[in-house]
């Protein structure tokens, strides 16, 4: 592809209506062949065009160099434009073209009432057939239209459909009165046209495959003909069948997408595109038939479910399929026949099935680690049980239930994480031509994989949320140390521990599933919350952020400020305690980690996870996180049934004594200590117990 260079120039601009000149330094940048560029320098700050574009200029296809370039007046606006464009001399029309085209080259900025306005401005210039400067107009018109066409979708929603809708129909007309000419075809759109100087019985339009998708010059070919080309190498082909020989024009108009055209009955959600091309012929002639064939998109992460060849209504402002038909292909094109449309917006509406990269059975180290964390909480709530008479009533009910919502949610992880309904995408086209209600083919919720979904959801928010009351009972300990845990504790923790997670996954699925649309709730892949978009990038918008993610977060940030309080007061050094009554490091050390165990703080490493980039460090953390997160219930065994059971039998391993986070009535001895003559204070200390 041919560039023009960077350009510096100093220039005379002669501002318009002013007619005022003043000499401006102005760069470009690197350009296309035929297209514009905007100079680096911008509107002064205190303008009313602040940061816009100061000028703009067109790459010659001819010499390869900058035209001399056209100035922006910096006061001007698409309002005043569109005051006086109707009433402008030629040459002031050729301006309000050029100054239109600026204040519409930075797409993003772009508002419903710019786009409105800059099509009723582009409409009125392209209109006026009686001007010298039809030509050099029309260019900066189709550049313009084309800038329009790279604004975002949903600012189209708030334009005046009316003022495009003309616009559309004078671009038809545009296409049969203008000769063939190169720059006629900007990025977004093309005009392109056959002069009839000869009786032609068809038209053939093809777009060849390029680096990239925007419209070239170069990959537009028109031929007289049905001539034999390699279908590999086509993007899209129109072929027009003339009702009989005749010696007069045929235009075509392109679209590189469809925001001119919004339909009421089909809405896309997927960031696909649709071309539209628009085949027209003079009046008093009549097209017996129009045939045109797309190439599918290459997309590797969708493929084709069905299409509808359509055409646009002017009428009723929608695609209608009223005499298309739809035709096999060999060739995997996707062809359509529409008869005797004259002067009409063709497309092909596409829906797409997203090709899922179902996950694999889980690996046999998972299933261990989770199978052997049953087996040790089920061993540790039956032993909190069986010794509740020397713990108390509270911390046994706290880490019972525990075992229970983790032990349920490992179960439910090994035998429900898989969807065993799976879509594989084996295209069967419909042979009926009906315009699909989106370009997302949708499916219906089948088998368990919702139910699934929800209880997981359900039992690993139950497992955080008594882990979190746990913590809070430690807390409550602390300070309340001669009275204890207060007695409305334990039924408040049974209406939280199961009542707040149930609350959280009725608004996740109230507010999100559909049975004609489960995946606002749920993943395709595997059986969990949906967490990306339709870019495949995670969206806070989804149940998995503010149903999961953030109660999570929320319950873990609580969790680690109860952690280091504990710390805190465990390791402190009491002056006042002799050396036999001070507990060794090593046991405030695996006090500590007992309590994060319980806590569930290894899932930290997953929010870790979620922000990191670095391909190896995501690596480490998900080998850890997947160790930590499968082993939970054998290090809950390990620390809080198995150690207290070899401590209270010393014949069995004398020498080994460690501590358990657990609440013996024995644990908290209180004992007085001295600290000043007018002054006394109580300090819980941990026993070796459980």
């Amino acid at each position: 592809m041919d560039y023009c260079l960077l350009l510096l120039i100093f220039t005379s601009a002669n501002f318009f209506p002013e007619q005022t000149t003043a000499t401006i330094k102005l760069s470009f940048p690197k350009t296309v062949l035929g297209q514009f560029a905007s100079s680096v320098e911008r509107c002064p700050p205190e303008t009313t065009n602040a940061g816009m574009h100061q000028a703009s200029a067109l790459c010659n296809i001819d010499n390869q160099l900058f035209n001399p370039p056209k100035i922006l007046n910096c006061s001007l606006t698409l309002d005043t434009i569109l005051s006086w464009v109707s009433g402008a001399t030629p040459e002031q029309k050729l301006n309000l073209a050029s100054s239109t085209q600026i204040l519409t080259s930075i797409p993003e900025q772009l508002t419903p009432h710019n786009i409105t306005h800059a099509a009723k401005i582009t409409n009125v210039l392209l209109s006026d057939q009686q001007t010298a400067q039809t030509t050099d107009i029309a260019v900066l018109a189709v550049a313009t239209v084309s800038q329009l066409l790279s604004a975002h979708h949903e600012k189209y929603s708030s334009v005046d459909q009316a003022a495009i809708s003309q616009l559309t129909q004078t671009l038809q007309k545009l296409s049969l009165r203008e000769e063939p000419n190169p720059l006629l075809v900007q990025p977004n759109m093309a005009v392109h046209s056959l002069k009839g100087k000869m009786p032609i019985k068809q038209v053939q339009l093809t777009y060849f495959k390029g680096l990239n998708d925007t419209f070239s010059p170069d990959r537009i070919q028109l031929h007289t003909t049905d001539d034999k080309i390699s279908k590999d190498t086509v993007d899209f082909q129109m072929n027009i069948i003339l009702g009989k020989d005749f010696a007069k024009d045929v235009g075509f108009v392109l679209y590189d997408n469809d925001l001119f055209f919004k339909s009421k009955s089909f809405q896309p959600s997927l960031d696909t595109k649709r071309r539209v091309i628009s085949a027209n012929v003079q009046e008093n002639s009549e097209i017996e038939q129009v045939r045109f064939a797309v190439t599918p998109s290459a997309d590797s992460t969708l493929s084709i479910n069905d299409y509808a060849c359509v055409f646009w209504s002017y009428e009723k402002q929608d695609w209608i399929t009223d005499g298309c038909t739809k035709t096999e292909s060999p060739s995997g094109h996707l062809v359509c026949k529409c008869e005797r449309q004259k002067n009409a917006n063709f497309a092909i509406l596409m829906a797409y099935d997203i090709n899922y990269q179902y996950s694999e059975a889980l690996h046999w180290i998972s299933i261990s680690g989770c199978a052997m964390s049953v087996v040790g909480l089920c061993i540790t709530a039956l032993y909190q049980i069986l010794t509740r008479k020397s713990r108390g009533s509270t911390p046994t009910l706290l880490v019972v239930n525990i075992c229970i919502s983790m032990m349920v949610f490992y179960l439910l992880f090994i035998f429900g994480i898989n969807n065993p309904v799976q879509h594989v995408n084996v295209t069967k086209m419909s042979v009926q031509n009906i315009v699909p209600e989106s370009d997302y083919h949708k499916y219906r919720d089948q088998g368990p994989c919702t139910a699934f979904t929800a209880l997981l959801q359900f039992f690993l928010l139950a497992t955080f949320t008594w882990n979190t009351l746990y913590g809070l009972n430690v807390f409550l300990l602390f300070k309340n140390s001669v009275s204890g845990t207060p007695s409305w504790f334990p039924k408040v923790s049974m209406a939280v521990g199961w009542g707040l997670p149930a609350v959280i996954v009725g608004i996740s699925l109230g507010s999100t599933y559909r049975v004609d649309e489960p995946l606002g709730y749920r993943q395709e892949e595997f059986c969990w919350l949906a967490s990306m978009d339709h870019r495949q990038k995670f969206s806070i918008k989804k149940p998995m952020f503010w149903g999961f993610v953030l109660p999570l977060l929320l319950m873990l940030i609580s969790s680690t400020a109860i952690l280091l309080h504990f710390s805190y007061n465990i390791c402190r050094t009491n002056p006042n305690l002799n050396r036999s009554r001070k507990t060794p490091l090593k046991k405030k050390i695996l006090s500590s980690f007992s309590l994060a165990v319980m806590l569930g703080l290894s899932w930290v490493s997953g929010y870790i996870l979620l922000i990191t980039q670095e391909k190896n460090l995501r690596l480490i953390l998900s080998v850890v996180f997947c160790l930590l997160s499968t082993t939970q219930g054998i290090q809950i065994f390990i620390l809080f049934a198995l150690r207290p059971f070899l401590n209270s039998n010393p014949a069995i391993l004398n020498s080994l004594r460690a501590p358990e986070i657990g609440f013996h009535k024995k644990s908290f001895s209180l004992r007085k200590y001295k600290m000043s003559e007018s002054k006394e204070t109580y300090k819980s200390t941990y026993d070796d117990s459980a």
